[in-house]
């Protein structure tokens, strides 16, 4: 295990903390830290409070208003904020650690220069790889960090049964193990929205030892129908969900007595038609949360976190404490931590933001618990890194090695051509089509058609070595040349996911992430243009942010000189054999009409 990092101290319950407060606020005692006339962003009350001081002791907020001279003594730093804003720590409410292809450690590292403080980690992607233990792996490292990374049970392993077979399961008796774990917060997003309409005994097993234990369940509602099936989804007990895209669907949730959670992630942009609800149609923002979901390591590095997301809401037409509240207070309350962050308020945890300008919001000090971690965009403090154990990795088991003629397509026989059902991909959004596409059949096989953008997709089977690989069809990508993307990451069963043009090329890139122990690869022509290793469960590097960053624009860079022209096409690539999410997806038992959730023949008959 890591050790604690250097420029960090632990955190003080209030508790142990309250008396010296006291002292502090009263002028009795000196604070740790005080921040001297800053513009005060007040989320409980909707102001801008010019001229404030806030004395900090013992990482927690002691006094906050006009004048903090009583709290310094001869020890006490100080901080002249000049009239910035001081603004509280930025909570990320729904993300998964290892769509970053990091470490939570090396996640932390990249996103603390941005101004995030808190996150609510949903860690289901090594969960469907190495089950609880690897749930237990993350939720060890994430209490050890200098922000507060809250960690979901993921409720949903695998998150389609039947439809998918994963590395492991999780059921009733494990979440109710893991409630009692000190960094749990809640349940996961609940996927498995049929079974909870249906009753499914596992899902409200899993939803009662969540409530039971007084915490969050999350949601994950991925259908357009607002009807009966809605309406007994949120009978079931899940609190907020971030797979709506429209208007009425952040309006149906919010009057429903949800969290809209609205997302903008790497590929994810949900937020501009949802928050429609608050600027244009009047809807109370109390209950609308903003965050990432799937955050790509290049856009962490490039763009920001949820700095990006503040910056997007705003630019959409949102009040900027408005978007202030959505980020963090909302954040807080909906998971039953309004008295311990969200706010620059006494007895909450010392997390802020100093910045010049609300609208652009340049990040230019983070202080987490009363200690200074970034300045400028530039990490400052000592955050080793998390030694993980050996059973975290070679977790690729193909069986065999994979080989070109494992991706042929048989047509129906005495067909010149046939049609075909095809993965249809939507540049930015998490929804398939189902698409229907006539295809020639060459020597007995189909394998896609270029001037129709259809290529193939391929499941390799990696948790067990069977040495299966089911083919289907995708349109979307683009992809112009021979080539082939593998990727181990694959939500959420997290087999391996092959696209491609060429046999030959898609077999290569199979071996070569078997060879690496997982990862993200490129291959055209037989020569390979880029490759992220990730010997985590397959899902994660073990080297710094900033260096997967860079591998993983070399990712996009091969994806394009294949002719792929999507926003952020590996994110795409990822969720194709997510079979909660409609309409058509792949796994590894075959294609799965995702509205119906039954498996679906190739060939339209």
């Amino acid at each position: 295990m890591a050790t604690a990092p250097q420029n960090t101290r632990p955190q003080k319950t209030w508790p142990e903390a309250a008396a010296r407060l006291i002292a502090v606020a009263a002028g009795r005692a000196p604070a740790d830290l005080v921040i001297r006339n800053g513009r005060w962003v007040n989320v409980h009350s909707g102001e801008i409070i010019p001229g404030t001081d806030v004395a900090i002791a013992d990482g927690r907020f002691a006094f906050v208003g006009a004048d903090a001279s009583a709290a310094i003594g001869p020890q006490t730093a100080l901080i002249d904020a000049g009239g910035r804003y001081l603004v509280p720590g930025l909570c990320d409410g729904h993300m998964h650690v290892e769509s970053g292809m990091v470490t939570a450690t090396e996640f932390a590292r990249a996103v603390i220069p941005h101004g995030t403080t808190t996150m609510f980690v949903d860690p289901h992607e090594i969960a469907n790889v190495l089950g609880l233990p690897g749930v237990r792996l993350m939720h060890d490292e994430a209490a050890g960090l200098p922000v507060n990374m809250f960690v979901q049970m993921p409720s949903c392993v695998p998150s389609a049964p039947g439809l998918e077979n994963a590395g492991a399961s999780i059921g009733v008796a494990e979440v109710e193990e893991a409630m009692g774990w000190p960094n749990i917060i809640g349940l996961g997003e609940m996927m498995n929205f049929p079974g909870v309409v249906a009753g499914d005994a596992v899902m409200l097993g899993e939803i009662a030892a969540t409530q039971t234990a007084g915490k969050t369940v999350g949601g994950h509602y991925a259908s357009p129908d607002l009807g009966v099936a809605f309406h007994a989804y949120v009978a079931g007990g899940p609190a907020d969900d971030h797979e709506g895209t429209r208007v009425e669907d952040a309006i149906a949730r919010v009057r429903q007595g949800m969290r809209a959670m609205l997302r903008l992630g790497s590929a994810w942009y949900d937020v501009a038609s949802q928050i429609k609800a608050v600027t244009v149609q009047g809807i109370d923002p109390r209950n609308f949360i903003l965050c990432t979901d799937d955050s790509h390591s290049g856009t962490l590095v490039a763009d920001g976190h949820m700095d990006r997301v503040l910056r997007h809401a705003i630019a959409q037409g949102l009040k900027p404490v408005t978007a202030i509240q959505m980020m963090t207070l909302n954040t807080a309350q909906h998971f039953g931590l309004e008295r311990e962050l969200g706010s620059i308020t006494p007895g909450r945890r010392a997390d802020l933001v100093i910045t010049s300008d609300l609208p652009t919001f340049p990040v230019e000090t983070v202080i987490a618990r009363g200690v200074v971690l970034a300045e400028n965009g530039t990490l400052v403090a000592d955050i080793p890194p998390y030694a993980y154990p050996a059973f975290a990795k070679g977790t690729v088991k193909t069986g065999r090695r994979i080989e070109p003629q494992d991706f042929h397509i048989a047509a129906p026989s005495g067909r010149n051509e046939v049609e075909a059902r095809v993965i249809g991909v939507i540049e930015n959004q998490a929804p398939t089509k189902a698409l229907v596409k006539r295809l020639p059949v060459v020597d007995g096989r189909v394998s896609g058609d270029r001037a129709q953008d259809v290529c193939q997709i391929a499941v390799v089977e990696r948790h067990r070595g069977t040495g299966l690989v089911t083919n289907a069809l995708v349109s979307g990508f683009g992809y112009g040349v021979d080539c082939a993307v593998a990727s181990t990451v694959a939500h959420d069963s997290h087999h391996m996911i092959v696209v491609g043009t060429s046999h030959a090329d898609m077999a290569q890139a199979a071996n070569r992430l078997a060879e690496v122990g997982g990862g993200v690869v490129v291959i055209s022509g037989g020569r390979e243009l880029a490759l992220v290793e990730l010997p985590i469960a397959g899902l994660m590097s073990d080297e710094r942010a900033e260096i997967v960053a860079a591998k993983a624009a070399k990712l996009v860079e091969a994806m394009q000189a294949c002719g792929c022209r999507l926003n952020n096409a590996y994110m795409q690539h990822s969720l194709l054999a997510l079979v909660v999410i409609p309409e058509l997806r792949i796994s590894d038992i075959g294609l799965v009409d995702v509205t119906t959730f039954r498996p679906v023949s190739l060939f339209v008959e």
